[in-house]
Order: structure tokens, then C-alpha cells, then sequence
């Protein structure tokens, strides 16, 4: 079957150098069984490609199944790609065979891959590298042979790094990476898209399909797509249903574009890294615990500084120098002050009666997984090692809990 053949029974549209290499890697590896990790955006059609894989491949009368790994809750996913025994958490009222084993002889897409627990994560990899798992509650080893296409709109190497993902599991589901483009590192394919997608759904609402002027097709062109094909698709059936005239202007069909998306930026927080903006922060609370972190940094500073210049005073100009440096809203560095190293026998400074060093703190770790740790920590040692107890006082489940112990090598 050859590149056009396979667009044609997919439905892909296009012809940009970087899609019809993507094509031509997933036409290459379809017969074998590596593992493919597929990249990309969100919209870009990912899925489309895991199934051009299975298709073209020696499993395509098996079973085929796409899984969503961000949509299914942390506590139930093992289950649901494993399977469980009767019994072996609440609710659990039967036995249940698990995706794993459905799929035995098939293939199972993983869309989301970087959302998986890191639990979950270790499971996989015993998969990946022996066919083996075993159901929640169970104790008996079972064996499977299914292929493992894998997808992902974030920077799992990035993520590796962060302790978010597997390193291990990383690079053993990017045996064979495939980069699906953006809309916009495709533009060629834009017009063409959109005017095929005006076609279906002038077949579907009967109507006529509409037309784009000269300067729509420019303002069509100019816009970024951050939703990419599934956003195209939907601008299209907007302006299908909605415009006035089927002869579409740039004024309407800029209507149907959203302008804050065009002409709104959003700001970044300064970076150490040559002026940079970070890229590395993955929400909001990400973003949050950044700003927290540096307001910390800034006050153990100015702290040190006051210690110093109790017990220095001439060292005052020098640390209001530093200061007003440091408060710069490009959080650039500065020189560190070299102080007069302090007499060893010098008592310690008292300032309304109190010991200045009790108020030095020290930069504690922020880090949320030693976090979790200490609070099951403290909430064990709280309720006398009792996990029940334990676990409502965390408001987490008991299953959950002891799972938590596991992952942090925490002794009861």
C-alpha cells in the first residue's frame, strides 16, 4: 500500500514534508513489534497514526484499543489495564480482566502516556520487558502479548528530569519515535484542510460549501491554530453553519477566530537561564510553588544579611547594595558579598532578649513528593502505625495509602 493509498483509507490531508515522513516511519514499523512512542501536539491527529500502525500490521485481525491515561482516576488505572481479583479493594464485587488481557494478541494505545502514575508506570515496564503482570489482589503471574503504542503532548525526557516520569520506561517506549507536525509547522496543508472539512459539512447540513476570498485565506494562514486540526475542523463547521455569505470574507471570517488567542501574551516569569522564559512548568501550581520558592530564597537572604550586620555593622552599605540588587524584577544575580568571617569565640548576638540564631531558617525541600512522604510519616506515627486511621486523616483511601508505602519505601 503505498503513502496515498494509506492518507486515503485514513482520512489524512496534506502533503508536508514533515507529515509524509511521519507517515512513511509508521508505514516502516507497522510490521514489526517495537514499541512507538508517538509525539505531539494536542489535535493533531495522534491517534489516527496508532491505528495506521495496527492496521498495517500482522496483528490487524487482533484487537485493537485506545486508552486514555489521563481521563481514568489514579486509583483505579491499575485495574483497568491489569485487572483485579474479587475483593481486593471496595467495590471490587467480582473479578475482572483488565485491558492487558483483552487485548492479548492486539495492540493498546496509550494516549497521554505522561499522565500515568508513577506506580502504574513500573507496571508497564515489567510489561514491556517481559509480558508479565499481575492483577490487583492477585499473587499469580500472567503472561500477554500485546504491542504498545504509546502518545504524549509533553516533554517526557523533560519530565524524566523532574521525577515526574520513569527514566527507564521513557526510553524503552522511545524505541521508535514518531513527531506528528503542528498545523503550523504545515501552513502548505491549511487551504486544503479547511476546504475539505467546508465540503463534509456542506454534505452533511445540505447546503453549498462556502468559499474563501483572497484575504481570508491569508488571515486563515496567519493564525497560529494552537488547537491545530481539531481546531480547524471546528472553525470550519462554524463557518459552514454561521456566516452570512458563502463567499467568506477576512473581516468574517476573523469572527470565528478567536482573537485573544491572536493577539494576546501572556506574561512569563524571568528566568536565570540567559534571560530565557522557563519552559519547564507544567500548570499553574507549578508557576505558584516557583513564586513561593523565590520569596522564600529572598527572605532566608535578607535574614543572613541582618545577621551579619548585627554582628558587622560596617558591613551595612555593602548589604544595602546587595538588597536593592536582589529585588530586581529580573531576579538577576549579583556578585556575592564577601563579609568578614566572624571571631569563633564571639557570643551570639541578643535582640529583645531573644537568641538571633533561633531565627535563621534554613531553606526546607519543596519538593511535593517529599512532602506526601512526611505527611504519611506523621500521620502513621500520629495514629500509632494504625493505616485506617491513618489514611481518613490524610482523606485518602486505605488501598492508596499502602501503596504510597510501597513507592516511598516508608516502613510502618
Amino acid at each position: 500500500m503505498d503513502q496515498q493509498q494509506i492518507k486515503n483509507r485514513f482520512g489524512i490531508i496534506g502533503n508536508s514534508p514533515a507529515l509524509n515522513y511521519a507517515l512513511q516511519v509508521a508505514e516502516q514499523v507497522a510490521n514489526t513489534d517495537l514499541t512507538v512512542l508517538i509525539y505531539g501536539e494536542s489535535g493533531v491527529g495522534k491517534e489516527v497514526f496508532s491505528q495506521i500502525i495496527h492496521a498495517l500490521s500482522a496483528r490487524k485481525h487482533n484487537p485493537f484499543i485506545a486508552v486514555n491515561c489521563g481521563a481514568i482516576p489514579e486509583g483505579t488505572i491499575d485495574s483497568e489495564l491489569f485487572g483485579h481479583e474479587k475483593g481486593s479493594f471496595t467495590g471490587a464485587m467480582d473479578s475482572r480482566k483488565g485491558y492487558f488481557e483483552t487485548v492479548n494478541g492486539g495492540t493498546i494505545f496509550l494516549d497521554e502516556i505522561g499522565e500515568m502514575p508513577l506506580g502504574t508506570q513500573a507496571r508497564l515496564l515489567r510489561v514491556l520487558e517481559t509480558g508479565e503482570y499481575i492483577r490487583v489482589g492477585s499473587s499469580k503471574v500472567q503472561k500477554t502479548d500485546v504491542r504498545v503504542i504509546a502518545a504524549t503532548n509533553k516533554d517526557l525526557l523533560q519530565a524524566t528530569q523532574n521525577g515526574k516520569f520513569r527514566e527507564d520506561l521513557y526510553y524503552r517506549l522511545n524505541t521508535v519515535p514518531i513527531r506528528v507536525p503542528s498545523l503550523r509547522d504545515r501552513k502548505e496543508d491549511v487551504i486544503l484542510l479547511f476546504r475539505k472539512f467546508c465540503v463534509d459539512f456542506a454534505e452533511k447540513y445540505k447546503t453549498s460549501p462556502v468559499q474563501l476570498e483572497d484575504d481570508a485565506k491569508q488571515a486563515l494562514l496567519n493564525y497560529t491554530w494552537p488547537g491545530n486540526v481539531r481546531e480547524l475542523k471546528n472553525i470550519a463547521e462554524q463557518v459552514s453553519v454561521l456566516a452570512k455569505d458563502k463567499q467568506v470574507s477576512a473581516p468574517e471570517l476573523r469572527k470565528f477566530l478567536p482573537e485573544n488567542r491572536q493577539h494576546t501574551m501572556l506574561p512569563v516569569l524571568a528566568s536565570h537561564n540567559n534571560g530565557q522564559p522557563h519552559a519547564d512548568f507544567a500548570s499553574e501550581r507549578d508557576i505558584m510553588y516557583k513564586l513561593f520558592f523565590d520569596m522564600k530564597k529572598d527572605v532566608t537572604e535578607l535574614k543572613k544579611m541582618f545577621f551579619e550586620v548585627m554582628h558587622n555593622p560596617s558591613a551595612a552599605p555593602a548589604a544595602a547594595a546587595y538588597a536593592r540588587e536582589s529585588l530586581m524584577h529580573d531576579y538577576t544575580p549579583v556578585k556575592e558579598i564577601e563579609s568578614p568571617a566572624l571571631p569563633q569565640q564571639q557570643q551570639p548576638v541578643i535582640y529583645n532578649g531573644e537568641d538571633i540564631h533561633e531565627h535563621i531558617e534554613v531553606e526546607e525541600s519543596l519538593n511535593i513528593m517529599d512532602k506526601e512522604k512526611e505527611l504519611i510519616e506523621k500521620a502513621l506515627k500520629k495514629h500509632k502505625g494504625k493505616r485506617k486511621d491513618a489514611a481518613s486523616d490524610l482523606g485518602i483511601s486505605e488501598r492508596t495509602l499502602y501503596r504510597k508505602l510501597k513507592e516511598y519505601n516508608i516502613e510502618e
